[in-house]
């Protein structure tokens, strides 16, 4: 009786709160743009992290000793492998594994050994493909365009700037307008006043590529596209360092 009187329980109390968790900032981009695509009829397309040589450069017509590869400071591992420096090695397991059409959309973890407040060493990708007759660089402005006013407004517009990547010829960067101050604040902290913000590269997959997964360039063309959603979440909440999305503070993750 002394025990059960002593080791009562109120059960009238209220009980113990649990702290709500919430997404990641960078996974809600990533969500929003995955969503997108995959409303599109595109099919999500993953691969491994540690890849070779081959398929992260060699089969994306950047062979060894190429001045292209240059521009990825890579970490290399034993036995010609390495960290993938972008999700492309997944569009070409996929073209090797699959005859045409092609239409995938390829989210996943990249490295690159960079560290200052707009690159850090492990970074977000989402890449896409479409391979099938007839495409051609306004299927792919068209593409891009609608997917920027599903993430930041029916209001934004997009430009296309002549590029360069060794995998895809014409190769372009897209840019949205500012949907913070449309371009009419000089002072703005998001456009710095440019009125545009670079948002990803693409463009048209080359012959070259296509040729080597054993697709007829004659017959089949295809764009690509790659953007980083980490970067599309600093823009979209306004967040001045990439740093804070990989150093597990709270205090900035419970912001979201």
């Amino acid at each position: 009786e002394e025990r059960l009187s002593s080791e009562a329980v109120d059960v009238t109390l209220p009980g113990v709160p649990y702290p709500k968790g919430s997404l990641h900032p960078s996974l809600r981009v990533i969500d929003e743009v995955v969503d997108f695509f995959v409303g599109l009829g595109y099919r999500v397309a993953e691969g491994p992290e540690v890849e070779t040589d081959y398929y992260n450069f060699t089969a994306l017509n950047i062979p060894p000793g190429h001045p292209a590869r240059g521009m990825q400071d890579t970490f290399f591992l034993d036995e010609g492998l390495v960290l993938r420096t972008h999700t492309s090695p997944v569009q070409i397991r996929t073209m090797l594994a699959q005859e045409p059409p092609v239409y995938v959309v390829c989210p996943g973890r990249t490295y690159r050994r960079d560290s200052d407040p707009t690159h850090t060493p492990m970074f977000n990708q989402i890449e896409g493909l479409a391979v099938d007759k007839g495409l051609n660089l306004g299927h792919l402005k068209g593409t891009l365009a609608a997917m920027a006013r599903h993430a930041f407004g029916e209001d934004v517009k997009v430009r296309l700037r002549p590029s360069y990547f060794q995998f895809v010829e014409p190769a372009v960067e897209l840019d949205v307008s500012c949907f913070v101050c449309g371009g009419s604040d000089p002072n703005c902290k998001v456009c710095r006043g440019a009125g545009w913000i670079e948002m990803l590269g693409a463009g048209m997959v080359d012959p070259a590529v296509l040729a080597e997964v054993g697709y007829d360039p004659e017959e089949y063309t295809g764009f690509a596209f790659g953007m980083g959603p980490d970067r599309m979440a600093m823009v979209k909440y306004g967040i001045p360092d990439l740093r804070l999305f990989f150093e597990g503070d709270l205090r900035f993750l419970q912001q979201f």
